[in-house]
């Protein structure tokens, strides 16, 4: 019977996260430094919420369009992410490629926290790891 491909076979296992009380300034600085969209939010290694690029778009252009750039900056320095996180769906390291791929796509989600049993954090899953499993099965294909 061939090898059934699961989350923990893709995810990535470097996260970047966020506590509650961390700031939005905080949060735009982990994305521009990692270059990444997602920021799962934990509380003791637990997932509690996500940040995403998305949010923090929305943040800037709804909330605080009528102000400055250099004032939105000191709001942001005190805007806690908590305040702006959402609830997330997750996925277990055990749930299939197949399963995660089709809670993304009819979703329209960027990524899929993946949380063990105990609900701690233990990777994420990304639109970008079924990119890279893509043109690895291609790959494979074309070998």
């Amino acid at each position: 019977m061939p090898h059934r491909l699961k989350v923990a076979d893709i995810m990535s296992r470097e996260l970047v996260t966020l506590a509650e009380d961390d700031t939005l300034a905080d949060a735009r600085a982990c994305m521009e430094r990692g270059r990444i969209r997602h920021l799962p939010v934990v509380r003791d290694g637990r997932l509690v919420g996500l940040v995403t690029h998305r949010d923090m778009l929305a943040a800037s252009f709804s909330v605080f369009a009528e102000v400055s750039a250099r004032e939105e900056k000191r709001l942001f320095s005190r805007i806690p992410v908590g305040e702006l996180m959402h609830d997330v769906v997750s996925v277990s390291p055990d749930s299939s490629v197949r399963e995660a791929a089709r809670l993304l796509l009819d979703n329209r989600f960027g990524c899929l926290p993946v949380v063990a049993k105990d609900g701690r954090l233990v990777g994420i899953v990304t639109e970008a790891d079924f990119l890279r499993l893509a043109v690895r099965m291609l790959e494979a294909i074309q070998a």
